[in-house]
């Protein structure tokens, strides 16, 4: 069975070293000496500043918006995992969506103004698939209208604008590290805040609220990250480099061969990759399901990113119809892309598209 993505293991004797010592010093939770580790070393890796690991990509985006006091309205997206939007709406905060650009497949930043009332406190744009937002126009949005700006860069790990991190962007980027993603801690998430004054504020929301053991001065939740997850990701870390490379060779095939008979998402010219999705576009539905169906019967599943757009939810109030978003994700189909992924099992997939088209 080919799936759209498979878990990258890392070396097994070096995850068991990390297990021991967590044996030895019997510390699995709150704030351990792993956990410390690898925010210091993703810090620098990712070439930010104050890095808050968590339970899940989910947990992340919620202990966002409580570390902004963000209520009322948002805009957001409607191409996106549907955590994006549940995550705000289980917080009490409503989506408005604006819909998004069709070639770059992010939240079209003229679409934005519009939406904004007296009651929206925040921006949440979606790094999709890893290709940059237009966060200097979203920037200056969030300035003229003194808005929060929260990007879920849950597939943006190790993305680059103009040469530095694109996690430094926004009041708040949230991150992943579920174990389909290109660097996975098991299950996991981070906080990146760039307003030093909101670290503290963060770390108590993910431990209850609990400032000491006399004060629980916020409504926290239990987000922490354990230590068997960290010392994951400690691996992981040791070895993206060899993850990317294998990723970007794989993405250059699919790119080369399919050039011309499927759309590319288009890429954000001041931004880096990090060949975690190869997202196609066809030319309608029919042709997707055509493509869908013939690479079923070969046990290979692509998966339907985003399928079905967000603002068809039944649980969405108001109701709002973003053409283009409900269009796109029609007739995208993300291939298989991961490390293991075998050259004859890549040509296969490449040569039923070409055929099935």
């Amino acid at each position: 069975m080919i799936n759209v993505t498979k878990t990258y293991m890392p070396n097994k004797e070096k995850y068991k070293k990390y297990i021991d010592e967590i044996y030895n010093n019997g510390w699995i939770t709150n704030n351990g000496p792993m956990v410390k580790k690898l925010e210091q070393r993703l810090a620098e890796y990712l070439g930010v500043k104050n890095i808050v690991l968590v339970a899940n990509g989910t947990v992340a985006l919620e202990i966002a918006y409580r570390t902004l006091n963000i209520k009322g309205f948002t805009i957001t997206t409607p191409f996106s995992f549907v955590a994006t939007t549940s995550s705000l709406v289980t917080n009490g905060i409503l989506p408005i969506f604006a819909d998004i650009d069709k070639d770059t497949l992010n939240i079209d930043s003229k679409n934005i103004e519009k939406y904004i009332t007296p009651n929206t406190s925040a921006i949440v744009p979606v790094h999709v698939f890893g290709n940059a937002c237009e966060v200097e126009k979203i920037e200056a949005i969030s300035k003229k209208y003194n808005l929060k700006v929260i990007y879920d860069a849950a597939h943006a790990f190790g993305v680059q604008y103009k040469n530095k991190s694109v996690l430094n962007y926004g009041d708040i980027s949230t991150l992943s590290f579920h174990a389909t993603k290109l660097f996975h801690t098991i299950e996991g998430g981070a906080l990146i805040i760039n307003d030093d004054s909101l670290v503290e504020k963060a770390r108590y929301l993910i431990n209850f609220g609990i400032e000491n053991s006399e004060s629980i001065p916020h409504l926290g939740t239990n987000a922490k990250m354990n230590e068997f997850e960290a010392a994951m990701g400690l691996c992981m870390l040791d070895e993206i480099g060899i993850i990317e490379k294998k990723r970007k060779e794989i993405y250059e095939v699919y790119q080369k061969e399919l050039d011309g008979i499927v759309q590319f998402q288009k890429e954000n010219e001041n931004s880096t990759k990090n060949y975690s999705y190869f997202p196609v576009v066809f030319k309608s539905e029919k042709d997707l399901l055509k493509v869908q169906k013939a690479l079923n019967k070969e046990d290979i599943n692509p998966r339907r990113y985003f399928y079905p757009s967000l603002d068809t939810l039944e649980y969405i109030e108001p109701k709002q119809k973003c053409s283009v978003s409900r269009d796109m994700s029609k007739k995208i189909l993300c291939l298989p892309i991961y490390p293991e992924l075998e050259k004859d099992i890549l040509n296969k997939i490449i040569n039923i598209l070409k055929r099935t088209i």
